[in-house]
């Protein structure tokens, strides 16, 4: 049994991932109730501070995606209201979700990630769409990975394989942002990797390896079941495994995370990792990665989740 007091669990929010977030709330809401922890759910609504100043909770568990979940906003909205949170900061979520800097942060670290080229909307308008696309492929090649600059959930990612198809993948890239995000498409093993730090520093869970029916692992794939195939850990040369370990706990802490994170990587054909992008607040589906790494590693989940809430409350 738990010593916290009741803690408050928040999910929903107006991103594009909402119904995903609605999910994830819920899968953590149910794993700390069968501790023992007395659990309120809610939404990012204007009622939500002042429920928190009326009954403030000892911890929050913030299970929103994209938006303001992830791009450091409800985190400094706790902190505006002295109440503690499971996961980074704000000044380290606003560097990780935006992941053109992410890279950069990481690649200043000497870690591998895909060459990429980070566009506004308005760069296409004022210069010319063709003459920058032709630009593009020319400079990285194909194929090439076409994802906004922020957000999640694969929502407006593609593959482009040959030259005429970038127009429409940059077109429905934008339909979910204003930056567009282009990288050289690596060919290999998609894994993800779970990061937690339950007081002793952070440790990386065993990779997941993802196999999507379809070949792309977009957002039907992740959160339809049984469209993906999963493997944990993943089927990979124990160096290889280990590599994408050590890759994902050096992201976050070039990142300056905290107590939770997910890294995603991609193995290319010689067993070299690539850091594609990190998640500060994972998803904690039916389907999502981190519940699948914690057990693989033989960790309930429940115990986890309530362990980064009595971390949070002690950190105050």
């Amino acid at each position: 049994m738990s010593d916290l007091g009741h803690v408050l669990v928040l999910a929903g929010g107006l991103s594009y991932e909402r119904e995903v977030s609605l999910r994830s709330g819920r899968r953590v809401a149910e794993v700390l109730r069968s501790k023992g922890v007395e659990v309120e759910t809610r939404d990012t609504d204007a009622t939500l501070v002042p429920s928190i100043l009326a009954d403030p909770p000892d911890a929050v568990f913030v299970t929103l995606h994209g938006g303001s979940g992830e791009d450091g906003a409800i985190r400094s909205v706790l902190e505006l209201l002295s109440v503690p949170y499971v996961g980074a900061g704000p000044d380290a979520c606003r560097v990780a979700y935006d992941k053109p800097t992410a890279k950069a942060v990481v690649r200043s670290w000497g870690l591998r990630t895909p060459d990429s080229v980070a566009l506004p909307k308005e760069t296409f308008h004022d210069l010319g769409a063709s003459a920058v696309l032709d630009r593009i492929v020319e400079r990285l090649g194909l194929p090439l990975f076409v994802k906004p600059s922020r957000g999640g959930s694969a929502l407006g990612a593609s593959i482009v394989r040959k030259a005429e198809e970038l127009p429409a993948a940059m077109v429905g890239c934008f339909a979910y942002g204003d930056t567009a995000l282009i990288e050289r498409y690596v060919e290999g093993v998609e894994v993800a990797v779970s990061v937690v730090d339950l007081g002793d520093g952070p440790v990386a869970l065993p990779p997941v390896e993802i196999v999507p029916d379809g070949g792309v692992y977009d957002y039907a794939a992740r959160y339809t079941a049984g469209q993906t195939e999963f493997f944990a850990p993943a089927r990979l040369r124990p160096e290889v495994a280990e590599s994408c370990l050590a890759m994902a706990v050096a992201a976050h802490e070039a990142l300056g995370l905290r107590d939770i994170s997910r890294t995603d990587i991609i193995v290319d054909h010689d067993g070299n990792p690539h850091f594609l992008e990190v998640n500060v607040a994972p998803g904690m589906t039916e389907t999502s990665l981190l519940p699948m790494a914690a057990e693989a590693a033989d960790r309930d989940l429940g115990t986890l989740c309530t362990r980064l809430l009595e971390i949070a409350a002690a950190r105050g």
